[in-house]
C-alpha cells in the first residue's frame, strides 16, 4: 500500500461518517431474521443505488452481491461480505433507534457489518479508476444458524463451477466486538472459530406413579447420568490440545411432581476445532448415549444437526490483515489472539472455498471498562458507532492492497 493512501482512504471513510451511522441505525431499528431480510435488502440498494455497481441476487435467499469492476485493467478478484441478519431477542439498550419489531435485536453487530461495508464500497467505487481487477460486495443474510453463505455460494452468487464467472481470489470479512479495546483489529492464523452443532437426545423410559419407581423405567436419572457422561467422555477422551465443547444447554422433562415421566428431552451444542474430532464426536456421543440408557433397560435416539465448519483463516492473509491494520491505523492496531473463540460463523463456508481470513474490530467506547461491557447476544449489547468509519476505511483497505499486490 503507497504511504498516501492509507491517509486517503480514513479521509474518504471519515467524510462518509453521518451516511454509514444512519444506515446502521436504520437497519438496527427495523432487525430481520433468516434467510429473508427485504427491508435491509432494499435500504443496502438505495444506500449504493448511486453507484456503477453490478448486482446479483437469489434465488434461495435475500442475499446481495454487488461487484465494482476497476478501471485499471484485468487483474485479481476480493470478496468483501457484511452479514445482515438479526437474532430473535428483545433489545434492553434504551437507544433512541432501539429495534421497533418485538422480539427482534441486532445484537452481534450485523447492521454495523453492512453499513461498514456499505461504507467500503463507496470508498472504493471512488478510486475505481485506479484499481485493477474487481471487489465483490457481499450482504449476505441468514448468518445467525441458517447457513446464508452456503446458499449464496449453492446460488452461484460467489462465482465458481457452473457460473459464469470464477470464484474471488480472496474473501474477507470484518466483525465488530463490543467487549474488545476501542479501534483494535484482532484475528489469527488457523482456527479462528469452532465448527458448531446442535445435539438433541431423547432418553425414553416407562412413566407412572413417582411413589413407586420400581414399578417404572425413569428416565430422569437416566438422562442426569448421560449428561454428567459426556462431560468425562470430553475431558478424558479427547486431547486438551484440540479443544471439545459439549454443553446441554435445555432439559425438557415431567409434568407433575408425583408422576415418573415416560422420556426425558435434552438439547445441547457441539463445538469443535478440527474435522477429526468433530466426525468423531458425531459417531461416539450416540454410542455413549444408548449405552448408559441400555444399561437402565431404557433407549436413548440422539439426532445431530450439522452447523457451521470450523472458520479457518489462511496464514497469509492474516499477515496481509495485520499490515494493512498498521499501515492504516499505526503499529500498535493489530492484535495476534492466542487462541481460537468457541462461537461459530457461516463465513466459514466461504473460506472453505475460497482463501481469506475474518478480523475482529474493537467497538467498546473509549474509556469503558470493555472487559466487563455487554457483549454480542446481550439485550444491552452496544456499538461504539465512531469506530464504525475505520472498519470502512479497513474494509476498502484489504480490497486496495490485494488489488494491487495480492498477499504473496
Amino acid at each position: 500500500m503507497s504511504q498516501t493512501l492509507p491517509k486517503a482512504l480514513l479521509a474518504e471513510a471519515a467524510s462518509l461518517s453521518g451516511r454509514i451511522v444512519a444506515l446502521r441505525r436504520a437497519i438496527h431499528a427495523e432487525p430481520e431474521i433468516g434467510l429473508h431480510t427485504p427491508k435491509t435488502r432494499d435500504k443496502v440498494r438505495a444506500a449504493l443505488a448511486h453507484l456503477p455497481l453490478e448486482w446479483q441476487e437469489g434465488p434461495s435467499t435475500t442475499g446481495l452481491v454487488a461487484t465494482l469492476k476497476g478501471g485499471g485493467g484485468e487483474g485479481r478478484c476480493v470478496l468483501l461480505r457484511g452479514d445482515m441478519d438479526a437474532l430473535p431477542m428483545p433489545e434492553e439498550t434504551g437507544l433512541p433507534f432501539a429495534s421497533q419489531v418485538p422480539g427482534t435485536m441486532h445484537a452481534c453487530g450485523h447492521d454495523a457489518h453492512t453499513a461498514m461495508l456499505v461504507g467500503a464500497a463507496e470508498i472504493l467505487t471512488r478510486q475505481a479508476g485506479s484499481l485493477k481487477g474487481e471487489v465483490r460486495f457481499m450482504f449476505q443474510p441468514g448468518e445467525e444458524g441458517y447457513h446464508g453463505a452456503r446458499f449464496m455460494l449453492e446460488d452461484g452468487l460467489l462465482g465458481g463451477e457452473g457460473c459464469t464467472r470464477p470464484l474471488p481470489d480472496a474473501a474477507f470479512a470484518l466483525h465488530v466486538m463490543p467487549n474488545a479495546p476501542h479501534g483494535l483489529v484482532g484475528g489469527r492464523a488457523g482456527a479462528l472459530l469452532a465448527a458448531a452443532d446442535q445435539l438433541d437426545i431423547t432418553v425414553t423410559g416407562r412413566g407412572g406413579h413417582a411413589s413407586m419407581p420400581h414399578d417404572t423405567l425413569d428416565p430422569v436419572p437416566v438422562a442426569c447420568e448421560i449428561v454428567s457422561a459426556i462431560q468425562t467422555m470430553v475431558a478424558r477422551r479427547y486431547s486438551v490440545f484440540d479443544p471439545v465443547v459439549v454443553s446441554i444447554s435445555k432439559i425438557e422433562v415431567g409434568t407433575a411432581h408425583n408422576v415418573v415421566p415416560d422420556a426425558a428431552r435434552m438439547t445441547g451444542t457441539m463445538r469443535t476445532l478440527s474435522a477429526a474430532s468433530r466426525a468423531r464426536l458425531k459417531e461416539e456421543l450416540p454410542v455413549l448415549a444408548a449405552g448408559i440408557a441400555g444399561a437402565h433397560g431404557l433407549s436413548a435416539e440422539v439426532t445431530i444437526l450439522e452447523g457451521f465448519p470450523v472458520t479457518m483463516c489462511d496464514t497469509g492473509a492474516v499477515d496481509f490483515g495485520e499490515q494493512v491494520a498498521r499501515d492504516l491505523f499505526g503499529a500498535q492496531a493489530f492484535l495476534r489472539l492466542a487462541d481460537p473463540i468457541m462461537g461459530a460463523e457461516d463465513f466459514a463456508y466461504v473460506l472453505e472455498k475460497v482463501p481469506g481470513a475474518m478480523f475482529f474490530l474493537g467497538v467498546s467506547h473509549a474509556g469503558d471498562d470493555w472487559q466487563h461491557c455487554c457483549g454480542i447476544h446481550s439485550t444491552r449489547m452496544m456499538v461504539d458507532e465512531s469506530v464504525m468509519p475505520q472498519g470502512s476505511a479497513y474494509l476498502a483497505g484489504l480490497a486496495t492492497a490485494f488489488l494491487e499486490r495480492g498477499w504473496g
